[in-house]
């Protein structure tokens, strides 16, 4: 029998969710999930390496939130910028939708902006008059759960320590804890995965079977794929990762990711059952209910056990979602 949606569902009090990150990145609490034994522990961030295997390789994303979030001069139109197809042409979530049909415009920041193309998704192209400076007119696409607008603070905090490429509309929540003083001392590889507008869509299917997942771009070099089969042991930090090298592995007839720099794309829906061939291990914020999310870590650690830990985590207060606190599972 297929799975349902409601079957990844769970209560959470409001004043659980973390709507601003705290005072320092490695300052959160950690719950440690073990597998074999059903064991959860509560623990601090910090206490990260000890959870850890002296041969464990960390995958981290290093991907860099844009500020993606764009008003037109009116304040009628906003847009979410999802990728640059050139200097002049982007694809972008416009709302209201409605009225801009092919060749309709809109100004920001004096730039005009004209509709070229309609997706079938109800995604536009949009051809500018010059290069549209996100950084000059954009801000971040906070998630509509923190309930307010970016702050100065969000610019830092909403960004991982070690975010380089750009392209993520939303932060690879997991990493947002780490230090580089922390890096300096774990084994680490990155890839790149850029966090598209797809994590902000819940589940509409009441089947899992009936799902349609979202596409995301990634880039993985040649010495992380290296570094990844050689590891004892890959544990990736965010779900980000695990499926980046999920696919990766399950494109290559050998229990290894193929040799070489991999870009591609990749709509892997991992839920139960799910048989993982790449990572060994999994740190990862507090997810939604019933989010796709939720699921891939029922599926690497089991629904029952996954949903007490979070039953543990809303009782003893820890703080949830993006600036919330984290769980390690293993």
């Amino acid at each position: 029998m297929s799975l349902r949606t409601r079957d990844f569902d769970f209560l959470l009090p409001d004043e659980l969710i973390a709507a601003h990150p705290l005072a320092e990145r490695s300052a959160s609490r950690m719950l440690v999930v073990h597998r074999d034994t059903g064991r959860i522990e509560h623990c601090w961030f910090r206490e990260l390496p000890s959870c850890l295997n002296s041969d464990d390789l960390l995958v981290f994303n290093d991907t860099k939130v844009l500020p993606a979030r764009v008003l037109s001069d009116d304040g009628k139109i906003e847009l979410l910028c999802l990728d640059r197809l050139s200097d002049c042409a982007w694809r972008c979530l416009v709302r209201p939708g409605k009225r801009m049909k092919p060749g309709r415009t809109l100004v920001v920041g004096g730039i005009t902006g004209t509709v070229a193309e309609v997706f079938a998704n109800g995604d536009r192209l949009l051809h500018w008059s010059s290069p549209l400076d996100l950084y000059q007119h954009g801000q971040l696409a906070l998630p509509h759960y923190m309930g307010r607008p970016q702050e100065a603070a969000d610019l830092h905090r909403y960004q991982t320590v070690f975010a380089r490429n750009e392209g993520a509309i939303a932060a690879p929540t997991a990493g947002l804890h780490f230090t580089p003083e922390m890096l300096e001392n774990l084994p680490h590889a990155f890839l790149t995965l850029h966090v598209g507008v797809g994590t902000f869509r819940p589940v509409s299917a009441e089947l899992l079977a009936d799902h349609i997942m979202h596409s995301e771009n990634f880039e993985v070099s040649a010495a992380t794929a290296a570094n990844v089969n050689a590891a004892a042991r890959v544990v990736a930090v965010g779900t980000t990762v695990t499926r980046v090298l999920e696919h990766l592995h399950a494109a290559n007839s050998a229990q290894r990711i193929a040799p070489g720099l991999h870009r591609g794309a990749t709509d892997i829906f991992i839920h139960p059952p799910y048989q993982f061939r790449a990572v060994g291990g999994l740190l990862t914020n507090f997810h939604l209910p019933q989010s796709t999310l939720l699921m891939l870590v029922c599926a690497f650690a089991g629904r029952d056990l996954v949903l007490e830990a979070y039953r543990q985590a809303v009782a003893q207060s820890y703080r949830f979602y993006s600036y919330g606190d984290c769980m390690l599972l293993v």
